[in-house]
Order: C-alpha cells, then sequence, then structure tokens
C-alpha cells in the first residue's frame, strides 16, 4: 500500500443490546509503528481490548468516536443508526482519509467513497482496531449507565439480552436507556409503566 495513503479502517458495536447507543470508531492506523495482536474485538478478552485500545489511542495517526443515541436508534432503526455512527467516526478524525473501508456489506450513504469489507473486523487491522476502541469506549458507557441505571445489570451484560437483563426488565420495566423500538422493550412498554 502506498504510504501516502490515509487508510481508516471504521466499525461499530452495539446493534444487538437492548440498551445505550451504538458507538463506531474510525482508526488511521501509522504504517511506521505497528500494533501487534490486532483483531476482531469479540474474539479477545476484555483486559486484551483495553491494553490494546489504550495502544491504539497512543500509537494511531487518528482515532475518531461516533455513536448514535436510544432515540436516534428508535427513530432511524438500528441499521441506519450504525451507519450514521459510523459517518460520525469518520467526521470526528483529526485527519483526512483518502481511503475507507468499513466492516460489513453496507455503505454509509455519508460515506461514498467507502468500501465494505464483510469479515473486516478479522481480517484488515485498521478496521480490526476500530473495533477494539469501538467497544472499549461502548463497555465503559455501559458500565456508567449501570450506575445511574441499576438492577438490570448493564455492567455485567453491557445491555445485550442476556435471561438476566430480560428477568429485569420483566420486574423493573424499561428505564430510559432502553431501546423502546426492540421487541422485548416494545413488548413490555405495554404492560409495564417505564421508570426514572
Amino acid at each position: 500500500m502506498d504510504v501516502n495513503v490515509l487508510l481508516a479502517g471504521v466499525d461499530e458495536v452495539g446493534r444487538g443490546p437492548l440498551a445505550g447507543p451504538v458507538i463506531a470508531a474510525a482508526v488511521i492506523l501509522d504504517p511506521s509503528r505497528p500494533i501487534a495482536g490486532l483483531a476482531d474485538s469479540k474474539a479477545l478478552k476484555a483486559h486484551r481490548r483495553e491494553a490494546l485500545a489504550a495502544q491504539i489511542h497512543a500509537q494511531a495517526l487518528a482515532v475518531g468516536l461516533g455513536r448514535a443515541e436510544v432515540d436516534e436508534i428508535d427513530r432511524l432503526n438500528i441499521l441506519h443508526a450504525s451507519l450514521l455512527a459510523m459517518e460520525r467516526a469518520v467526521a470526528a478524525l483529526a485527519l483526512a482519509p483518502t481511503r475507507i473501508l468499513v466492516d460489513g456489506n453496507r455503505r454509509p450513504p455519508g460515506l461514498p467513497q467507502a468500501e465494505p469489507v464483510i469479515g473486516g473486523d478479522a481480517s484488515v487491522p485498521a478496521i480490526s482496531a476500530a473495533s477494539i476502541v469501538a467497544k472499549v469506549a461502548r463497555d465503559a458507557e455501559l458500565d456508567a449507565l449501570d450506575a445511574v441505571h441499576p438492577g438490570y445489570g448493564l455492567a455485567r451484560h453491557k445491555g445485550y439480552p442476556t435471561a438476566v437483563h430480560l428477568a429485569a426488565l420483566a420486574t423493573l420495566g424499561p428505564s430510559p436507556c432502553h431501546r423502546r423500538s426492540f421487541g422485548p422493550v416494545r413488548r413490555l412498554l405495554a404492560t409495564e409503566p417505564a421508570v426514572g
């Protein structure tokens, strides 16, 4: 690859959870400072992800984070909210990339020059780096939301629809950080009042 190419890898996390935002990252790695051990964030243990995220922030040429909030997810649907978060991550980069690779099979509409790469989070180092940065950022956010909305176990399952989470939802009703458009939450809203 041409050393003058500023390649941004882009990925998002948080499409499947019932609570919290979807967060995307865009990363332009420094070819002269390779980072060993980059992989799909889902294949790494939490302590390894956190160490790699710190290294990526320290060594990458640029890192940008983008997000779509719960109300945007409910209004747009999760796919379009995820693509919007990716666009915002690229816009947050301190350097303008000359090439953009996004994980998945969809090109964000605001990034017409982007190239989708199926399985990119496991095969393209810059996308792997983006998946790690996004995952660590979202996990930290769910830890914080757990303190604001106790009882759901958000720090434990990060908002995914585990048995523990579904049981807490049935008992407590949805919180303000729950996605109203997602089936398990939508069904509960008919019978359970939302809590503050």
